[in-house]
């Protein structure tokens, strides 16, 4: 007989998207399990001005617990949690998260699983391999699994290095109930956009895939979204909407000719970490044009289910030489890839079989 799980999550947040784009991910994964039968709890800290900025009311399929930013705040949380059977430390948390990599571990016990969730694994991992004395690192051998957002083999193998029992990718995917084909809105209307905060290590890469393209290509009208880039300076070419509510991101998606993914530089290097706007935008059945990364053809066909550029020269003349009719072919096989191999029912199976293999 299958065994049902019980989860307790202590994550950035399972209700707000602002400044945290691993919710999506959340969201998929969790209502996933849930549908395979699973019970969810999802502790998050009241930080950062997430509560102000929610998405989502707290959903039917996860028990949402927000707990006060303070130490004893977390240690409530973390006593609500202890009669889980397995029990999750997401990486990024945003506060106390040396803390709650700890104490997760302290509650260990036989008939339990405590895995450590790596939602930026090679982020995680240059800390890490760069500094002997990160506290993390000791912590590593003790979780029972690491799982990761992604990263294929390069990331696997240098948590092993690092002594973890057991590495898992569990990629971004598609939830086809939230991210699904709309009627165009004038308002997000443009030849190319982009829907990504601004972070240290995806600056620079914005600055050449997107801006570049938007300066060599004047006659084009190109959407920018995302925290963060409001002191930014834009070619005149170049709308800035502000943050985008998760709501709105299937009409971000749908209403321009071509939606553009650029992954954070520690991404592109380790491969196989393709970002959740990947699957949104071919959930959208929108037409997407990524930089170039190791593994992209494990999830879509280049030429044929996404275009692919190496800089924002090739962006800018993919954009000259697409028209509406290619736009929608390539759309519209991307959906249907997704659909057929990548979905968050994918993505919990796995998880489901890993534990079923650990709580043995």
């Amino acid at each position: 007989m299958k065994k049902r799980f019980s989860f307790a999550f202590f994550g950035s947040s399972l209700v707000s998207a602002f400044w945290n784009g691993a919710a999506t991910y959340y969201r998929g994964i969790i209502h996933a399990l849930y549908r395979l039968g699973h019970s969810i709890t999802f502790f998050e800290p009241d930080a950062l001005d997430r509560q102000q900025h929610r998405d989502i009311a707290d959903p039917p399929w996860a028990k949402v617990v927000v707990y006060p930013p303070t130490f004893s705040g977390m240690q409530a949380a973390l006593n609500q949690a202890r009669e889980a059977n397995v029990i999750v430390k997401t990486s990024g948390v945003g506060i106390f998260d040396e803390e709650l990599e700890a104490a997760v571990l302290v509650l260990k016990k036989p008939d339990n699983v405590v895995l450590f969730w790596d939602v930026d694994a090679p982020a995680t991992l240059d800390r890490v391999l760069q500094d002997e004395q990160d506290p993390f690192r000791q912590l590593i051998p003790r979780f029972d699994a690491v799982m990761t957002y992604g990263g294929g083999e390069p990331v696997i193998q240098a948590y092993e290095s690092l002594g973890a029992k057991l590495c898992v990718p569990i990629y971004n995917a598609l939830d086809p109930s939230v991210h699904t084909p709309v009627a165009r809105d004038e308002s997000f209307a443009a030849d190319l956009s982009f829907l990504g905060n601004r972070l240290p290590d995806r600056e620079v890469r914005v600055d050449e895939f997107f801006l570049r393209a938007a300066q060599l290509s004047p006659r084009y009208r190109f959407l920018l979204g995302g925290s963060g880039w409001k002191d930014k300076s834009l070619p005149q070419n170049v709308k800035y909407v502000g943050h985008v509510y998760t709501e709105y991101h299937n009409v971000f998606n749908c209403s321009p000719r071509a939606v553009l993914n650029i992954n954070r530089a520690s991404m592109a290097r380790y491969g196989f970490s393709p970002p959740t706007r990947l699957f949104e935008v071919a959930g959208a059945a929108a037409c997407l044009i990524t930089d170039e990364w190791v593994g992209l053809e494990h999830f879509l066909r280049p030429g044929h289910e996404v275009l692919v550029a190496q800089n924002g020269a090739e962006v800018a003349t993919i954009l000259q030489q697409l028209d509406a009719g290619q736009a929608n072919r390539i759309g519209q096989a991307a959906r249907a890839r997704v659909l057929a191999e990548h979905t968050y029912q994918h993505r919990a199976s796995l998880v489901e079989r890993t534990l079923q293999e650990l709580a043995l």
